[in-house]
């Protein structure tokens, strides 16, 4: 038998106190606390797989060529303009020649270009083409019509709340 507080399972067959921390410092596997985040965990996971599934049919609806993580970058220089690479890996917390890859493949589609960084020659800023703005916002504009149809009967003020919660999660999440 293990000895009292090691954490260890007693034999003895009693539960713990209601409230009771074991030794790791954390509330028991479904206790009150755990139960919201293995709810949210679970939400996550279901909504996490979709969009990766959406992001994948969006950007091969940009281009036939593209991977599902194309889309997002789209998302990002669409929204904060010309980037370096760099940025763009730590923003989507993905390795520099992770990014370098995909950057490269829409570079060669014509959907991305780079330009000298004015701020520093050696680097450049990654941008997007004419092209692939215009490419970009077609499809975005029908994923927006989707979720205004998904999220029909909501009210407004719920898909702004929505909207909050995502962002200061998203905002938590980064680095």
């Amino acid at each position: 038998m293990a000895a009292p507080g090691t954490g260890a399972a007693s034999t003895s067959g009693a539960a713990p106190a209601v409230g009771a921390v074991p030794s790791s410092g954390r509330a028991p596997a479904g206790g009150p606390a755990e139960r919201e985040f293995l709810a949210l965990e679970r939400e996550l996971a279901v909504f996490l797989r979709r969009a990766r599934a959406q992001s994948g049919e969006m950007a091969r609806e940009v281009h036939p060529e593209l991977e599902s993580s194309a889309y997002g970058l789209f998302v990002r220089l669409d929204d904060a303009g010309p980037q370096r690479a760099t940025e763009l890996s730590a923003y989507f917390g993905v390795g520099k020649a992770t990014m370098s890859r995909q950057l490269r493949a829409l570079e060669q589609l014509g959907l991305v270009a780079r330009d000298p960084d004015p701020a520093d020659g050696r680097a450049s800023l990654v941008r997007l083409t004419d092209e692939g703005r215009d490419r970009f916002r077609h499809v975005r504009d029908a994923r927006r019509e989707r979720y205004v149809r998904k999220l029909a009967d909501w009210d407004r003020a719920e898909v702004a709340e929505l909207a909050r919660l995502l962002h200061h999660f998203n905002q938590r999440s980064e680095g």
